[in-house]
C-alpha cells in the first residue's frame, strides 16, 4: 500500500462543487486517507470485514443497511482486541499496526462510506436518520473526518441537543 503515514490534512480538495449548498460536497484534507489515523486505516484495509464482505456493498442503500444490522459501538476498536497493558497515557497502545487490535466495524462502513463519494443529500440522509443512532453517528464522523473545519458548526448546528442515546463503546 501507498504511503498512509503522518500525511498533514491540506485545504479543501477542489472539487467541482454547485454552490455551498449544492449536492456534491467537498473534500478536505487527505483524498485517500480519510483523515484517518494511519493505523486505523491500516487496519480497515487489511480487515477481511472490509476486503470481502463491504466488497460486495455497491450502492449507499445497502451500507446503511448494514450499518442498521451490524454497528453496535462507534470506538475505533473491537472490545478487548487491543493490548496495551503497562501503557499509559498518549503512548496507550499508539505505536505500531500490532497494537491495533481489531478494527471496528463502524470505521469499516465510515470508511466504505467514504470510498462511495457521498453527496450532500445521502450525507443528510445519514445524519437525519431515524431508524439507528448508530446511522447518524456514522453520518457526524463522515462530516468530522471529510467536511472544511470552517463548515463543522453549519454541519452540526441544530443536532446538538440530541438526546437519543447511542452507546459509544
Amino acid at each position: 500500500m501507498a504511503t498512509v503515514g503522518n500525511q498533514l490534512p491540506t485545504q479543501a480538495v477542489s472539487k467541482p462543487t454547485s454552490g455551498k449548498h449544492g449536492n456534491v460536497l467537498p473534500l478536505w484534507g487527505n483524498e485517500k486517507t480519510m483523515n484517518l489515523n494511519p493505523m486505523i486505516l491500516t487496519n480497515v484495509l487489511s480487515s477481511p470485514y472490509f476486503k470481502v464482505q463491504l466488497y460486495e456493498l455497491k450502492t449507499y442503500h445497502e451500507v446503511v443497511d448494514e450499518i442498521y444490522f451490524k454497528v453496535t459501538h462507534i470506538e475505533p476498536w473491537e472490545k478487548g482486541s487491543r493490548k496495551t497493558a503497562g501503557q499509559t497515557g498518549m503512548c496507550g497502545g499508539v505505536r505500531g499496526v500490532g497494537t491495533g487490535g481489531i478494527v471496528s466495524t463502524a470505521f469499516c462502513l465510515l470508511y466504505k462510506l467514504f470510498t462511495l463519494k457521498l453527496t450532500r443529500k445521502q450525507l443528510m440522509g445519514l445524519i437525519t436518520h431515524t431508524d439507528s443512532p448508530y446511522i447518524r453517528a456514522l453520518g457526524f464522523m463522515y462530516i468530522r473526518y471529510t467536511q472544511p473545519p470552517t463548515d463543522l458548526f453549519e454541519w452540526y448546528d441544530g443536532f446538538l441537543d440530541d438526546e437519543e442515546v447511542c452507546h459509544l463503546g
